[in-house]
């Protein structure tokens, strides 16, 4: 029985992987399936489509991001990266050894918000968001 937990602590991530991603990924595809299913029954046996069903179908249909949303997702982004150099020169006063890895860690989002922004410019969806 003591070896089986040195095995059990080592599958743990990939039960937790698979619990927190592929488990909620696998209902709702389910749920779509069977919701299509109703769909093209009703379809087939001639009856009208419920303006409910369509709206629950288009609900999570993902969009093309404009550059309204790359500017807020970069600004999101820099904003986090601001907060850790923050978190960092407050550390700073403590123990000093410590600004400088915060820094360069708080540069991470920083650089990926600044990209985001740059991207906003590139965007050709200039259309504005709902």
């Amino acid at each position: 029985m003591e070896d089986l937990i040195p095995l059990f602590a080592v599958s743990m991530p990939f039960i937790m992987v698979i619990a927190i991603v592929v488990v909620p990924a696998w209902l709702k595809s389910k749920e779509r399936r069977e919701m299509q299913a109703t769909l093209r029954a009703a379809i087939e046996k001639g009856q009208p489509v419920p303006a409910e069903m369509i709206d629950a179908m288009t609900r999570n249909v993902k969009v093309a991001p404009t550059a309204l949303s790359d500017i807020r997702t970069g600004i999101i982004w820099i904003a986090v990266g601001l907060g850790v150099c923050m978190f960092g020169f407050v550390i700073g006063f403590e123990e000093a050894d410590a600004f400088h890895p915060m820094l360069a860690l708080g540069g991470i989002p920083i650089i990926i918000g600044a990209a985001y922004v740059v991207l906003s410019f590139f965007n050709p969806n200039k259309a504005k968001q709902p």
